[in-house]
């Protein structure tokens, strides 16, 4: 039951990052990428920081280093992310960090010498497939400076999802989130300072998209990530949270009234069959029900 439960909570995941899509995009308009990430994780580390207060004592340097690591490789991923977002379309940025999930069963591969298995393999592609369906509608043109900077972000994003999973057992869910945004929102605000980038726009209709990037897209998102991976592999959970390129061609369609196209439908269609692929794993569901027909 904790398995379906991770799934179902990687499942919201996807749903809000889908839309911060949009956010980020809207965001763009009066923030640099910086700004951006500086005030998103601001938001959420002080809200962690008032609610954990009493549990402060419990950190240890050991732990501070460790979830440093997980903060700079989150910062790092999200800063090319949002930076390669100003020289590529919102549809191949969604699409190329979601290349991720071809990344990390290899990186679990690599590190921590788990064997490949032939179906988390083949759902990731039919998945790939699926999202390139989704956000390049059918065709794909040459990388430019932004693709090459998302390209960059994916393997950092993989390398933050395999971090997470690495260090959940050791962890507390708090004490990842905290350190994790802590870490991030220190280094976004000393690049603002780096830029010169301090003066900002706190208009109500500027702000409005960072709000939902840092309560949603940052605090209640990477809160259910990191308890769901505790109860999921990180080759799963890159699997469920790469739908978060269909949820954002969800929430263009209705809130920037985009065209609902047949490659949206067919595309959908082919990363939920992946993610069956890998959840239900159809060789060993296939091998329990023969099983169950010989001993009726």
């Amino acid at each position: 039951m904790k398995r379906y439960l991770g799934t179902i909570l990687l499942l919201i995941v996807a749903i809000i990052w889908g839309t911060g899509f949009v956010a980020s995009a809207l965001a763009l308009d009066n923030y640099t990428p910086f700004q951006i990430l500086a005030l998103r994780f601001s938001l959420a580390f002080v809200i962690l920081f008032v609610m954990n207060l009493n549990k402060l004592s419990q950190l240890t340097w050991q732990k501070m280093r460790k979830g440093g690591w997980m903060g700079v490789t989150l910062f790092l991923a999200f800063a090319f992310q949002t930076i390669g977002l100003q020289y590529t379309t919102t549809s191949k940025n969604a699409f190329l960090t979601a290349t991720n999930i071809v990344i990390i069963p290899f990186l679990t591969w690599f590190v921590l010498k788990r064997p490949l298995s032939w179906n988390a393999i083949i759902g990731a592609s039919i998945t790939l497939g699926g999202i390139g369906l989704l956000s390049l509608d059918g065709s794909v043109s040459g990388l430019n400076f932004g693709d090459v900077l998302t390209l960059i972000c994916a393997v950092l994003y993989a390398l933050q999802i395999f971090l997470t999973e690495y260090y959940a057992e050791e962890l507390a869910t708090w004490e990842i989130m905290l350190l994790q945004m802590g870490t991030a929102a220190l280094l976004s605000w000393a690049m603002v300072l780096f830029e010169g980038e301090a003066q900002l726009n706190l208009s109500i209709s500027a702000i409005s998209p960072i709000i939902y990037l840092g309560l949603f897209s940052t605090l209640v998102a990477f809160g259910l990530q990191t308890y769901a991976q505790k109860f999921t592999t990180s080759n799963q959970a890159s699997l469920i949270l790469s739908t978060e390129a269909f949820f954002g061609m969800v929430a263009a369609v209705i809130i920037l009234k985009e065209a609902l196209t047949i490659n949206l439908l067919i595309g959908a269609a082919l990363i939920f069959c992946g993610i069956l692929m890998v959840e239900l794993n159809p060789s060993k569901l296939f091998n329990n029900m023969k099983k169950l027909e010989k001993e009726l």
